[in-house]
């Protein structure tokens, strides 16, 4: 049985899970991947003290991973995206597999590394990059290889989703996202997994090879959750829906539209019911209709489960004629199209609305006008006398599917009235229909 050497550039908490994995389950994983996979070299900023490396080489020195000629994949584990873009194109340069867990790098910089594997007739693989280690790139890349995908939504970051899962009790968002970092689950800078980056790097990637598209990461409408309250979680409950915190890719003749942002989801669909840390990935294909992938988002073995899958693809390549089974950006790079990112006023959605109204005939009336005159339909309205507070009553709208132009218009005419009180808030809602 022939052997394929591995080395590991990273060793912090995915980097550590993928060695001990790799180690403890080495004779299962030969005999999946028809080849012993063998850890021939790692390299990490720092050793961990916590782990027994055995006779494995350790250097401090990344590029000692990929200039080692006895390498044939390399596993980039760095994060980050210079010094990790340099890594990975050093190992395609020297002619070697690349294994990645980096959604930042793959989103951003994605389309010039996938043209230089191409070229070299190396494979780079990241299912790792999007939503640990639920399977979700080869359910796209090869399960649903017969369908036309129209669209894929998922909840694809644990922290935002943890974040609204306690919100629902009441909390507030400081302190859920205070307790989040204390569990460790969100960053000393929480900025990429509430403002909605990260989930756009990895939205971006499942868009890309949903689509058969370039990855576009810098057109893709990024809103966050820090703004959500947990008034609108309740009346959101009461209207019959749930707030989650979503990326929506969706293929339309026009172009595709590509967005992460809190939204209202029915309470009866399987996505509302995903809560804590955990991810889930709904998409819809012609052939099969809806499907949807749950599990683990993150952590060091879920994450490695990932990371060793491709290991094992590369490894199955690598061994065998070195002819390239499935392409790993779903397309190859001649059959994908160039579809425009469309504007967030070209989007279609239904809408929440919270209006905060001065307590005064006719208020409603002059609401319900505005929306009439920007083609908007209400599809239900609430107002509770008993919130009436210093004169000043918040009225909930949820509207029909409309575009988000309108909505935007008749937002700014209802801010402009003496009857409403500051910004009116906006959450978006699908059906998934």
């Amino acid at each position: 049985m022939k052997d394929v050497n591995v080395g590991i550039c990273g060793l912090g908490t995915v980097g550590g899970g993928t060695f001990n994995v790799l180690t403890r389950n080495a004779e299962l994983i030969a005999g999946r991947a028809g080849c012993n996979i063998r850890i021939t070299r790692v390299a990490s900023r720092r050793h961990r003290d916590d782990m027994d490396l055995g006779s494995v080489p350790f250097s401090t020195e990344i590029f000692d991973v990929v200039n080692d000629p006895s390498v044939d994949v390399v596993v980039e584990l760095i994060g980050g995206y210079e010094t990790a873009k340099e890594l990975v194109l050093a190992a395609i340069g020297n002619g070697k597999h690349v294994v990645t867990a980096n959604k930042a790098l793959v989103a951003v910089h994605g389309n010039e590394i996938f043209e230089a594997a191409e070229k070299a007739g190396v494979v780079v693989a990241y299912e790792a990059a999007v939503a640990g280690g639920i399977p979700v790139m080869k359910a796209i890349r090869e399960g649903m290889a017969a369908n036309r995908i129209d669209w894929i939504a998922g909840i694809i970051n644990g922290t935002g989703n943890y974040i609204l899962t306690e919100m629902r009790a009441g909390r507030a968002f400081a302190d859920v996202l205070k307790e989040a970092q204390d569990l460790g689950y969100a960053e000393a800078d929480p900025t990429f997994d509430v403002e909605g980056i990260d989930a756009a790097h990895k939205l971006t990637i499942l868009a890309s090879a949903g689509f058969g598209v370039p990855l576009q990461f810098d057109k893709a409408f990024t809103e966050g959750i820090s703004e959500v309250t947990p008034y609108d979680i309740a009346h959101a409950e009461q209207l019959g829906y749930r707030i989650k915190h979503l990326g929506i890719a969706r293929r339309r003749d026009e172009g595709i539209e590509l967005r992460v942002h809190p939204t209202l989801v029915p309470k009866s669909h399987l996505i509302a019911q995903v809560d804590g840390v955990l991810n889930a990935v709904l998409m819809d294909g012609d052939a099969v209709g809806q499907t949807m992938y749950y599990g683990p988002g993150a952590g060091a073995e879920a994450t490695a489960s990932a990371v060793i899958a491709d290991i094992v693809d590369v490894a199955r390549i690598s061994a065998s004629t070195g002819a390239l089974r499935v392409p790993y950006l779903g397309f190859r790079p001649e059959a994908m199209e160039n579809l425009d990112v469309l504007s967030m006023e070209e989007v279609q959605s239904a809408y929440y609305l919270r209006i905060t109204a001065l307590d005064r005939p006719g208020v409603l009336a002059k609401i319900a006008s505005i929306l009439s005159e920007h083609g908007i339909n209400i599809e239900s309205i609430m107002q509770k006398e008993s919130e009436l507070k210093d004169g000043r009553i918040p009225v909930i709208i949820l509207t029909h599917t409309v575009q988000e132009r309108q909505v935007n218009r008749a937002i700014e005419e209802m801010e402009s009235l003496s009857d409403i009180d500051g910004k009116v808030v906006r959450i978006r809602a699908e059906n998934f229909n």
